[in-house]
């Protein structure tokens, strides 16, 4: 019988790739798993430039709250749905999603967002909210715990351009963890929100023919000239409001009780991360006292009106805005400077998908510029852009007369790169004479009055002289309010995602009966011109017209 002899190399050669290998199992079981980058931009230009001077670490104990986003699931289905829902020809057309069907379809699985709450414990953060849809989840934590988890480091800078120092990471976040993130909302303070620039003068400019004092314009001549009629009161509908700080509910109601109106409409706020929901001391809460005094005097007989209050996180007030799925009419008119544009997509994609609509105010600054980035979310393809004009009524608190656009109207090409959607592709909307950009989105979309010749009450006392498109979004809000109201008693659902139908209405033949159409003024870079321009877009509402086309 033969027998292989062993070899006392091999033998050793054999007994070293057995401890090798040994070796690396050990390596590879205790190494973390590989740290996955974010699918949005973190970095600001500025830090990674250098034109924001680096002072200082941040300090380790000094606590942060962020919003840690998870992607969303099937994203090419979703927007394949979106486009169904607003096409009159489909069987999907308005079939709208609830909370949970949304969740199921396209949030985050249970799993996923699991393993992002425990990585959140397990990295010395503590979760303060979990969302219904597994979409965000709230932390604190220490600085020294975030920049472990997220294998960055947090300084401060000087700001380039304002008088005022910020914080920020300085690198793109990454997470030793096996489940994608979308974005961390909450790691810089570069860009602070602010109400849409808010005009005021001493004498009111414009055509002052309201019915407030002095001719100023109070909430219910809007509703007179952009409605007209009585029957339409909001009856069974809310608008949901985004709001930076708190607000003094006496301001409302001195308001309503100044201009000799009744106030059924309950005002209920909803602090979506613990932030104070009253406004005292130096706080100011003109933007957000406006905001309800406008939105309910267009719809006086809401059920509600919901202000959604944060002073840190915009994603845990739209996704607030989501989960909670109650106001089916929202508006916004606060801009600022996102790291990354994207990054509120994922919210509101599923505004669309549950029938909501979002309104914000497209500025008060003129035509946009390159730099002007801190229009959004205005210039974003998944809400409703409004524009300023300037109104003239037939007489004080009458019907509509003329209108013209307002000098100080925000509108232009996005100055944040968002590519056009499609709603703006189709042809006769971008033309030679509107300057509009084939390539980038286009805002606004709409318009409404906005010049200084509007009266509010606010911080204790009542004036008029104000203006600023921060009036005219939530004045769509609440029109949209009585549209909703028309098509709900008609036994449909609500209007959703408007912006297709608008741009559908504004190319045919009966675009004069329901919009009206601004063809004199201009913001600077930009005309109004007959049709779609970027300074009023498409134009103010026409009565019960559009009510009727909107929801026959």
């Amino acid at each position: 019988m033969n027998r292989s002899r062993s070899i006392p190399g091999r033998v050793v050669l054999r007994g070293l790739s057995t401890l090798l290998c040994s070796a690396m199992l050990l390596i590879l079981v205790a190494a973390p798993a590989h740290a996955q980058s974010m699918g949005t931009r973190h970095v600001r230009q500025e830090v990674a430039n250098g034109s924001a001077t680096f002072l200082n670490r941040l300090p380790g104990t000094q606590s942060l709250r962020l919003s840690i986003a998870l992607p969303l699931r099937n994203e090419a289905d979703l927007d394949d749905l979106l486009q169904k829902l607003s096409d009159p020809e489909s069987p999907s057309f308005h079939q709208f999603l609830s909370v949970a069907e949304f969740t199921e379809r396209f949030g985050p699985t249970r799993e996923d967002y699991a393993a992002v709450v425990r990585f959140a414990k397990e990295n010395g953060m503590t979760a303060i909210g979990t969302s219904e849809n597994r979409m965000l989840v709230d932390v604190v934590g220490p600085v020294s715990s975030i920049e472990r988890a997220f294998h960055v480091t947090m300084g401060s800078y000087q700001h380039p351009t304002e008088d005022r120092t910020f914080f920020a990471p300085d690198r793109e976040p990454r997470a030793d963890l096996a489940v994608p993130l979308w974005h961390i909302s909450g790691l810089d303070n570069f860009s602070i929100p602010h109400p849409a620039s808010l005009n005021h003068v001493d004498e009111a400019k414009g055509s002052t023919t309201g019915s407030g004092p002095s001719g100023d314009f109070i909430g219910s001549d809007l509703r007179v000239a952009y409605y007209g009629g009585t029957a339409l009161t909001g009856t069974g509908q809310s608008v949901g409001l985004l709001e930076f700080a708190g607000y003094n509910e006496a301001d409302v109601t001195s308001y309503f009780a100044k201009v000799k109106q009744t106030l059924t409409v309950a005002v209920n706020g909803v602090s979506t991360d613990g932030s104070s929901l009253s406004c005292t001391g130096k706080c100011d809460d003109t933007e957000q006292v406006l905001d309800i005094e406008v939105a309910i005097s267009m719809a006086p007989g809401m059920s509600q009106v919901r202000v959604y209050v944060s002073d840190t996180s915009d994603a845990s007030i739209f996704n607030k805005m989501a989960t909670d799925n109650i106001s089916k009419s929202l508006s916004c008119s606060w801009g600022w400077s996102p790291a990354d544009s994207s990054s509120d997509d994922p919210i509101f994609k599923e505004f669309a998908a549950q029938g909501q609509n979002l309104f914000v105010a497209s500025g008060d600054s003129g035509a946009y510029k390159k730099r002007s980035k801190d229009v959004y979310p205005a210039d974003d393809a998944y809400v409703t852009s409004v524009g300023g004009t300037d109104l003239t009524t037939a007489s004080a608190g009458g019907a509509w007369k003329s209108e013209t656009a307002w000098s100080d109207s925000g509108g232009g090409i996005s100055p944040n790169d968002i590519a056009i959607p499609s709603y703006q592709t189709t042809a006769g909307v971008v033309t030679t004479a509107n300057k509009g950009s084939k390539t980038y989105r286009n805002a606004p979309d709409v318009a409404a009055e906005a010049n200084t010749d509007n009266y509010i009450c606010y911080d204790g006392t009542c004036a008029g002289g104000w203006g600023g498109t921060s009036f005219a979004a939530p004045r769509w809000a609440g029109y949209l309010a009585l549209v909703n109201q028309q098509s709900v008693a008609n036994g449909k659902k609500t209007l959703g995602f408007i912006n297709p139908t608008i741009y559908t209405i504004g190319l045919g033949s009966s675009y004069s009966s329901n919009l009206h159409d601004i063809t004199s003024g201009s913001n600077g870079t930009y005309s109004t011109e007959k049709g779609y321009d970027l300074v009023t877009g498409w134009g103010s509402p026409n009565g019960s017209g559009l009510i009727n086309t909107l929801a026959p």
